[in-house]
């Protein structure tokens, strides 16, 4: 008598948790990496200015690059960021892609050198983060929220911090962001928007350096 061939469901079971597992694996590792992106040994665990602000952070990633200029030529670049400011030094064409008028400075501009705690900071049209601490040549920390005039209702709490570490005669740039989602929606967000800030700061760090190093 001819058997009749059948697929067993326990070893299909295990085929696709062991895909899964695959899967899974695979995303938490490209996760790791791309929110550690350019960062030397325990840059991405230590504490950062900023880091008080919002110390139950549930995502947070740290970003670096080295540049062989000084910090009070790197600074510059830094305090002139924003938007109807000098840019973001990434991809300008993607940002005017979704309707963002940015153009990314190439000189050092006198009139967004004058940045305060408490001064707004755009991202967008809208967009309001806040300078929340400023130490000149060593770092810059903006800060998002609803309560901040003209915010609107942000899906998160949200830091930027931006540091600044003399090596030699060069300079260690750190770019650390920090959210506390108010919701599971908020977080599936956050968790969302990681791959895009990944590709923006990468750029933005080079954008920086480059300029730096040029002056």
């Amino acid at each position: 008598m001819a058997r009749t061939s059948q697929t067993c469901p326990v070893r299909r079971s295990v085929r696709a948790l062991v895909v899964a597992g695959v899967v899974v694996g695979a995303a938490l590792l490209t996760r790791r990496m791309t929110q550690t992106w350019g960062t030397l040994a325990g840059e991405a665990d230590t504490a950062l200015p900023g880091d008080d602000l919002l110390p139950d952070a549930r995502v947070v990633a740290t970003r670096g690059i080295g540049v062989d200029a000084p910090p009070r030529d790197v600074w510059p670049w830094l305090v002139q960021l924003g938007y109807c400011r000098g840019g973001f030094y990434s991809y300008d064409a993607l940002e005017r892609m979704i309707g963002l008028d940015i153009h990314s400075a190439d000189t050092v501009e006198d009139r967004w050198q004058d940045l305060a705690v408490g001064d707004p900071v755009l991202l967008a049209d809208g967009v309001v983060l806040q300078v929340a601490d400023l130490e000149q040549d060593r770092h810059l920390v903006l800060r998002g929220s609803d309560e901040l005039p003209g915010a609107g209702a942000a899906p998160y709490d949200f830091t930027w911090s931006f540091v600044l570490r003399r090596v030699g005669t060069g300079t260690r740039l750190l770019v650390r962001e920090r959210y506390v989602p108010h919701g599971p929606g908020s977080r599936a967000l956050v968790e969302a928007v990681q791959p895009v800030s990944f590709l923006m700061t990468q750029r933005m760090l080079r954008g920086v350096r480059d300029r730096a190093e040029r002056r």
